[in-house]
């Protein structure tokens, strides 16, 4: 099983990963920069130990000559990383004294503005080592002499790099140990902001199963106000649905205890009779009891489907219908149930009427509403099933009628205007849930002569 990433040690993670790169970066710029500086103080090392070789220039007998002095090459004398190397050539590009072969300025190589003198720095390549070079001019000036002599002066560059690297290890060290220092400070960051949502944790852990009440908000940061309060939104939902089901359960069983009880008692007054006659009467009754409660464990069911299904809605799972075949389909199937009635059942649905809905839960809604209709309509009377556009449907009947006081709670489980007449109350609410659940309205009309008009206005498909 993956095990979830933790939010401090991602945190870390990130933050670690982006010090790295800056120090990679800060890095690569020291040593960079380094090197610049190195070649600066060394360059200015170089040129001075040109310029005491060039003043130490001499003629004699016709010829120059060069006294090179120690001191020359002594200022790199506390270097021991890199070696030196000098060339003094004559007016005549003649080798006078140092090292042969000695590289010169590649052509092109610009006189540098940084020193008053005639200088040139380049880097070369001698007896397999990397140098940097600087080549000085100095005019001589003689009876019998004038030209140019050039002095070279050559270093490795190990002391260079050295000092680089120095300025490098220095840099990363000192970021290394402010990384350090802001890891460690984001951790306890972290760690004190975190805080809230482990007291937030531990009191939802030590609650009982069924306390439902509000998390406090005054405990933890107003960014996690947000979550809270969903928090919170779930719970009441939750609640409000377990009240529901409780009130169900309890509804459930005081409208089951009834007609068991009623049953129970027929059974047993029939038991005690003698005649045949009386035995018929008790089964007779007993099996018009036995489908009552055969219809109410039904509804009972529906409910529960009602419950799935609004569920799947919820999730995704409505499909592409045409209303007016859902209810071409139920006309056909009711139609004996009504004509044994002794009622019209008629069918107004001409174009298709296109919705998304849960198909179960649509044909409960029609069967509901038409069997209701069918119920309160008395003989010879009309029962009317329409679909229309946009997406509505109307079941309209010729029975007496609800009032409009108590139109509203038709809706409610178990409640039956007449408790004379046989049902078990929960028509009208199954179809209550069924529309909530497709997100419809539904009222409650007088109908066009009398009677009554139950109208259903859906979403209508945009698709």
């Amino acid at each position: 099983m993956h095990k979830p990433d933790s939010l401090r040690w991602r945190l870390l993670g990130n933050l670690a990963l982006l010090l790295v790169v800056l120090m990679i970066a800060s890095g690569l710029s020291a040593y960079w920069n380094g090197r610049e500086a190195a070649d600066t103080a060394y360059d200015r090392t170089l040129l001075a130990s040109a310029r005491t070789i060039a003043a130490g220039l001499s003629q004699r007998d016709g010829s120059l000559s060069a006294d090179v002095p120690y001191v020359a090459l002594d200022t790199f004398a506390y270097d021991s990383a890199g070696r030196i190397y000098y060339q003094v050539n004559d007016i005549n590009k003649q080798l006078i004294s140092g090292y042969e072969n000695l590289p010169g300025p590649p052509p092109g190589t610009p006189r540098t503005d940084d020193y008053p003198a005639l200088a040139r720095f380049y880097n070369a390549q001698y007896q397999g080592q990397d140098v940097r070079v600087v080549s000085l001019l100095k005019a001589v000036s003689e009876p019998n002499m004038n030209g140019m002599a050039e002095i070279r002066v050559a270093e490795t560059e190990e002391a260079r790099v050295r000092m680089a690297r120095s300025l490098m290890a220095d840099t990363l060290l000192r970021l290394g140990m402010l990384a350090v220092g802001a890891l460690l400070l984001v951790w306890f960051a972290v760690s004190a902001a975190l805080r809230p949502l482990e007291r937030l944790r531990t009191a939802v852990e030590e609650r009982q199963s069924d306390d439902l009440r509000a998390l406090p908000l005054v405990e933890v940061q107003r960014e996690l106000w947000p979550l809270v309060r969903a928090l919170n939104h779930f719970t009441e939902r939750l609640r409000v649905q377990f009240e529901r089901q409780a009130q169900f359960i309890a509804d459930a069983a005081h409208e089951l205890r009834t007609p068991l009880a009623a049953l129970k008692a027929r059974l047993e007054l029939g038991l005690r009779a003698s005649e045949p006659a009386v035995w018929r009467e008790t089964l007779e009754t007993a099996a018009q009891g036995t489908d009552r409660l055969t219809h109410l464990a039904n509804q009972l069911l529906s409910m529960a489907r009602v419950e799935n299904g609004a569920r799947a809605i919820a999730e995704g799972g409505a499909q592409l219908l045409d209303l007016s075949q859902l209810a071409r389909e139920l006309g056909m199937a009711m139609a004996p149930l009504a004509h044994a009635r002794g009622v019209a059942l008629a069918l107004e649905a001409d174009e298709p009427v296109w919705l998304r809905g849960e198909p179960t839960l649509l044909n409960e809604l029609l069967s509901n509403l038409v069997d209701n209709a069918l119920a309160h309509t008395p003989s010879g009377g009309n029962v009317i099933l329409r679909v229309c556009a946009p997406a509505v449907l109307e079941v309209e009947d010729d029975g007496p009628g609800i009032p409009s006081h108590e139109r509203e709670r038709v809706f409610e489980r178990f409640y039956r205007r007449n408790q004379q007449v046989a049902g078990s109350g929960l028509g009208l609410a199954i179809v209550g849930e069924i529309c909530r659940a497709h997100l419809a309205q539904i009222s409650l009309h007088d109908g066009q002569e009398r009677g009554l008009k139950v109208r259903v206005s859906f979403t209508p498909n945009s698709d």
